[in-house]
């Protein structure tokens, strides 16, 4: 692995999720630090409660974007390590962004990114909890702090079905072999000669 791009996706990541686009947006367009009002966090949610509706949305936009691009980077230099790398750098400057005095959100609109970066499905079934759980429990905590576990849980489940679909259909195509198997009549493995003329 590249030393330097390695660094450079460290430090990109992090820079990347330091603009944190809640203290921005109200400092430019509503001319206040939504950290001092509401809540006091520097999210999508909080930007919502004091700024309304459509402040929440573009907060959360831009928030996924500043991720994507950092996940985007990170895989354009070193892989899947680096999509990993910038993502997780990314939520550590969201939350302790070097640019405003390390107070920053609670990661919750980065981690659903990071979500959608690992797979469409996982996205969806993390947007579904904390939706399901937003709307009984009426808090945005309790579908935040849902939605955060499913991503670790979905992950891995998707992960398992994927693993056992391919061993089923690996061990399925095989069943001819295994009949011959169980018979005794499988027979051993030789490579052919090479008949090429030479």
């Amino acid at each position: 692995m590249n030393i330097l791009k390695f660094l450079i996706v460290i430090v990109l990541g992090y820079l990347l999720g330091s603009l944190s686009s809640s203290i921005l947006l109200s400092r430019t367009a509503w001319g206040g630090d939504v950290r001092s009002k509401g809540s006091g966090n520097a999210g999508a949610t909080n930007m919502a409660r004091v700024y309304g509706w459509g402040a929440g949305v573009l907060t959360l936009v831009c928030d996924m974007a500043k991720t994507g691009l950092a996940v985007w980077l990170g895989w354009r230099l070193l892989g899947d390590w680096g999509l990993c790398v910038g993502g997780v750098c990314c939520m550590l400057g969201h939350c302790f962004p070097v640019f405003h005095e390390f107070k920053g959100g609670k990661g919750i609109s980065v981690g659903a990114a990071l979500g959608l970066a690992i797979d469409w499905r996982v996205f969806l079934i993390i947007i579904g909890v904390f939706l399901i759980v937003a709307l009984l429990t009426k808090k945005v905590s309790c579908g935040s702090v849902a939605a955060a576990v499913a991503i670790a849980v979905s992950s891995a489940l998707l992960a398992v079905v994927l693993a056992v679909g391919a061993m089923c259909l690996a061990v399925f195509q095989h069943r001819s072999n295994l009949k011959r198997l169980m018979n005794g009549t499988e027979p051993d493995f030789k490579a052919a000669h090479d008949t090429r003329k030479k």
